[in-house]
């Protein structure tokens, strides 16, 4: 075997995503799964697939084509919102689109009419986060002029939240969204299908049964992948958590001082460190380093190890609690979603495939 190594547990993810796909079921709320946080990897797809969800997001054009090539017979999305030099790819790939620009979405009209296609759009609405998205009193206007472009389809409105400014999803600020949604449809003189009312920090709403009548689905990554809602991050009920274990290679075990010796000064990375002095200290390097995967992304899974630090290729644990540990062992770590975006996309993260529970 070769390390480090992202093991991936297919069974898993498919459980995460059918408890949560059943979840907003019962409220009348679609999940789509949201593949941007494992670079489109096609186990995770087909897992989502599997646990029962019918559609797809990503951000990046990139990811859409790789789904696309993998012929899983459901609709795309694009998540970020498109630049005008990517219309014709985002056509291409993407079934719909989030949008909040009249002039990109001109681009995608005419761009879509040469493609022989319809393109779905869904207007992004700011309500507070700062993101993308236009100001709710300027939707109706918006969403009037879009209406009327040939080659699109105006699928609805969604909102982002808790990504750049931390807002939280509340039972107020989606009523909100639905409420500018019923001013859109009497704008416009129809029901609008979509009513987007964000990403996995919506989730603790939905369990709690708080999100407001009329939002029709959900964008959900974290929650499916890791098994945790995007706000505080805690465990979502009935799910796991340990869908992805990082497992790295131990190449050095010694015992040594805590602090460095000499003068101090500035790391590979522009820091001054700072240590405390804990006496000797039995310190285990592993293979693994910041241009692998962002380090204060993982964390042991085995509490007897402390993460200490790492540099470009090496991290170092403090394994004072664990004097059995030697060359050749493998230690295994926990990901927060930073961690799994990182080693997901990692060239030199190498990826496993585990069947089963």
């Amino acid at each position: 075997m070769i390390y480090p190594r992202i093991v991936i547990n297919e069974a898993k993810l498919a459980h995460n995503a059918r408890i949560i796909g059943e979840a907003a079921a019962r409220q009348g709320i679609r999940v789509l799964g949201v593949t941007k946080g494992c670079l489109a990897d096609e186990t995770v797809a087909r897992a989502m697939i599997a646990g029962g969800l019918t559609e797809l997001a990503d951000s990046r054009v990139e990811n859409l084509h790789r789904l696309k090539n993998m012929n899983l017979e459901v609709p795309l999305m694009l998540l970020r919102i498109p630049g005008l030099s990517e219309v014709e790819e985002v056509v291409a790939y993407a079934d719909t689109s989030l949008n909040s620009e009249y002039g990109v979405m001109v681009a995608l009209a005419i761009e879509a009419r040469r493609q022989g296609k319809e393109h779905g759009v869904i207007i992004m609405v700011d309500l507070g986060d700062l993101r993308e998205g236009v100001l709710p009193g300027e939707a109706v206007g918006l969403a009037k002029r879009v209406e009327a472009l040939k080659g699109l389809k105006l699928m609805g409105l969604g909102v982002n939240l808790t990504c750049f400014g931390g807002v939280i999803p509340t039972s107020a600020n989606l009523a909100q969204l639905v409420a500018t949604a019923r001013d859109v449809e009497k704008g416009i003189g129809r029901k609008l299908e979509v009513i987007s009312g964000g990403n996995s920090s919506s989730l603790e709403l939905l369990l709690s049964g708080e999100i407001p009548e009329g939002v029709t689905n959900l964008r959900i990554g974290e929650g499916i992948l890791l098994g945790k809602d995007a706000v505080h991050r805690t465990p979502l009920p009935n799910t796991y958590q340990d869908c992805f274990v990082l497992q790295a290679e131990v190449v050095e075990s010694y015992m040594k001082t805590s602090i460095p010796i000499g003068i101090i000064g500035e790391n590979a990375f522009g820091n001054v460190p700072v240590f405390e002095d804990k006496g000797p200290m039995l310190r285990a390097i592993i293979a693994l380093g910041r241009q692998d995967v962002p380090i204060d992304g993982l964390y042991p899974l085995n509490p007897d190890l402390k993460l200490i630090g790492a540099s470009s290729d090496h991290l170092i644990l403090d394994a004072n609690n664990y004097p059995g540990i030697k060359i050749g062992d493998i230690v295994e770590f926990g990901l927060n979603y930073a961690g799994l975006l990182g080693s997901m996309t990692s060239p030199f993260i190498h990826k496993h495939v585990k069947q089963g529970f």
